[in-house]
C-alpha cells in the first residue's frame, strides 16, 4: 500500500467511488472521476501482483479497489496467526473466527472446515494429539 501512497495511486483508496457521469456532469466532476478510476485500476492490478498465489483464487476479483484491500487484509491476517502459547486457546479461536465473520461481512466466504483447518495448522507442536484427533474428525 505504501507504494500506492508514494505513486499518488491510493487515492481510490483514501475516497469512496464517485456518482456516475451525467450529461450534465462539470470539468471539475469529470476530472475526479476520472482520476478515480484510474487510480482504482492502477490499485487493482499493482494488489493483484502482490497477493500470494495460494491465496489469490480465494479473493474473489472486484471492480473496487477499497473493496479488496479490505478482504486481502483480513484474509492475510487468518492465514498468519500462530497462536504462541501464550494466553488462552479459547479466545485465540474466537479471534480467527471473528476474522472469519469480517471476511463474510465483505462478501468472502469461509466454510467452517475452512476455519477448523486454519485453527489446526496454527497451532504449535504442543497441540500435535488435538490436531490428530481433528483430522480424523475433519475426514
Amino acid at each position: 500500500m505504501i507504494v500506492l501512497g508514494c505513486m499518488d495511486l491510493d487515492y481510490a483508496l483514501r475516497f469512496d467511488h464517485p456518482a456516475d457521469l451525467t450529461s450534465s456532469s462539470t470539468a471539475e466532476q469529470k476530472a475526479a472521476y476520472e482520476k478515480w478510476e484510474r487510480s482504482n485500476r492502477m490499485s487493482l492490478m499493482i494488489m493483484q501482483h502482490s497477493i500470494p498465489e495460494s491465496i489469490r483464487g480465494g479473493i474473489p476479483e472486484d471492480k473496487d479497489a477499497k473493496v479488496s484491500r479490505n478482504r486481502f487484509t483480513v484474509l492475510s491476517k487468518i492465514v498468519s496467526m500462530r497462536y504462541k502459547g501464550k494466553g488462552n486457546i479459547r479466545e485465540y479461536i474466537m479471534e480467527m473466527s471473528n476474522l472469519v465473520t469480517k471476511l463474510r461481512a465483505l462478501k468472502l466466504e469461509l466454510s467452517d472446515d475452512k476455519l477448523v483447518h486454519l485453527v489446526l495448522i496454527s497451532l504449535p507442536a504442543q497441540f500435535s494429539p488435538f490436531k490428530i484427533k481433528g483430522k480424523m474428525d475433519f475426514k
